[in-house]
């Protein structure tokens, strides 16, 4: 193994962080047109008289996009590269906001919101392996960090906008403010270079090195060009099929087991359905959406402190605590939920902010860091395709039935349920993912075929 050194964050920082400051603007996008749908709902259903089955069809419809998003942006990204793809999700994201805004039924919403989702697929796909593959070893985990820092700050506008324009229910201007971002990540990315590993992996050797002096400052180029192309040479069958070799599969198994699980705790469940969950303690419609405002705010502190620790604690022993603390806060708000009466409200509202920031800081964080890092560079784009579709299929699922899983059990009975979840992620963190801090890519790749599984463990 070549050995380089961390770049002088005095010459490089400032480079690093303005791309991929750039590059997360679609983590915000992501996060305002996930999160938006949480208050114009309680609108949308007054003007086109809609069932409970019919506003989750509303509210999932861009959890469909999101999928074919997220499975044909990887494989797309291996071919013609990671930037090309982000330029077009922005201009997806731009169509849909305007289609969303512009929507005269139901059908013509849903259609909107499935073009919104192939820009979310894209984004969530593709933001995170955009990051990952331009950062050092010894930051990565913090810098791909700032994808879930700007979707919880997207989070937050979404409902500072469903508030703002809560008391004229205009919902249409809430999905129309997202265009600006969009011309952001579009025009942005256009003056962005693409990353070094993609660079490399398709012969383009001398335009990586001009990518990684300005990422690095000079520091150890030579030595990291040598370390991925190394890893290029050693990595055979790319593509879809190259997911079918036994050593890719454990950590498919962590990764793809890691959406599944986290998605199925019912983590979105509060992103979308926020102020109906508050509505059902008994506050009125204005109050629940500045309440969810707040735990929106509770989101971005969590992950901010999250950003902080990821790569001192290690991304398993962070996810395994702040599963557990997701566990014992769905069960409070199940109580809250189950005995009703004067306390409930804010007995649930202390459940869910102890809940936001237990996955604040653990599972949002670490969610798009774990894949990034096990999957080997020939893969990457396919795998995430593949791990991210399993990600959007669990939340398509759990967004669709949560209104009428609400209805037919109850709000105890239902949270009670994903609280068992999130202590099956517990164990699953602590037995099955393995620890990747601090390591550069190409080592794990190179313990994940060596070993058989994806790292060593400390």
């Amino acid at each position: 193994m070549v050995a380089r050194s961390e770049p002088d964050p005095g010459t490089a920082g400032g480079s690093t962080r303005g791309i991929i400051t750039v590059a997360a603007v679609g983590g915000l996008l992501f996060g305002y047109d996930t999160g938006v749908i949480s208050g114009a709902l309680l609108f949308i259903e007054q003007d086109f008289t809609l069932t409970p089955l019919l506003s989750g069809v509303v509210v999932s419809s861009i959890l469909v996009g999101a999928m074919v998003g997220a499975l044909s942006s990887g494989s797309l990204s291996d071919r013609f590269g990671r930037r090309p793809l982000l330029i077009a999700a922005a201009l997806l994201f731009a169509i849909g906001s305007v289609a969303a805004a512009a929507a005269p039924s139901a059908a013509l919403l849903v259609a909107a919101r499935v073009v919104l989702g192939l820009a979310v697929g894209m984004a969530s796909t593709l933001v995170p392996v955009y990051i990952s593959e331009m950062a050092a070893a010894g930051r990565r985990g913090r810098l791909v960090a700032v994808n879930q820092l700007m979707i919880t700050i997207g989070i937050v506008l979404a409902y500072a906008a469903n508030y703002a324009f809560a008391d004229v229910g205009g919902w249409r201007a809430m999905f129309l403010v997202a265009l600006l971002p969009a011309a952001v990540l579009g025009v942005g990315m256009v003056f962005l270079p693409e990353t070094p590993r993609f660079l490399i992996r398709t012969g383009r050797t001398e335009e990586a090195r001009a990518v990684l002096a300005r990422l690095r400052g000079g520091a150890g180029v030579e030595a990291e060009i040598a370390e991925i192309a190394g890893a290029r040479g050693e990595t055979g069958g790319a593509g879809l099929r190259g997911l079918l070799r036994p050593w890719v599969r454990p950590a498919l198994v962590a990764g793809i087991g890691l959406q599944i699980l986290g998605q199925a705790s019912g983590v979105n469940t509060v992103i979308y359905y926020a102020p109906t969950i508050f509505r059902e303690t008994g506050l009125e419609a204005s109050g629940a959406i500045l309440a969810t405002v707040g735990i929106g705010a509770v989101n971005v502190v969590g992950t901010l402190v999250g950003m902080n620790v990821v790569d001192r604690w290690g991304r398993t022993r962070l996810l395994t605590a702040g599963a557990a603390v997701m566990a014992v806060s769905l069960a409070v708000l199940a109580v809250a939920l189950g005995i009703g009466g004067p306390a409930a409200p804010a007995l649930a509202f202390g459940a869910v902010v102890l809940y936001v920031v237990a996955v604040a800081t653990s599972l949002n964080v670490v969610v798009f860091i774990i894949p990034t890092e096990l999957y080997p560079l020939s893969v990457r784009g396919s795998a995430m395709s593949v791990t991210l579709f399993a990600n959007w299929g669990m939340n398509f699922l759990v967004a669709l039935t949560f209104l009428s899983l609400l209805e037919a059990l109850g709000g105890a009975a239902t949270f009670w349920a994903y609280a068992a979840v999130c202590a099956a992620l517990a164990l699953f963190a602590a037995r099955v993912i393995p620890e990747t801090k601090g390591r550069t890519l190409e080592q794990i790749e190179a313990d994940l075929r060596a070993a058989g599984t994806p790292t060593h463990r400390p």
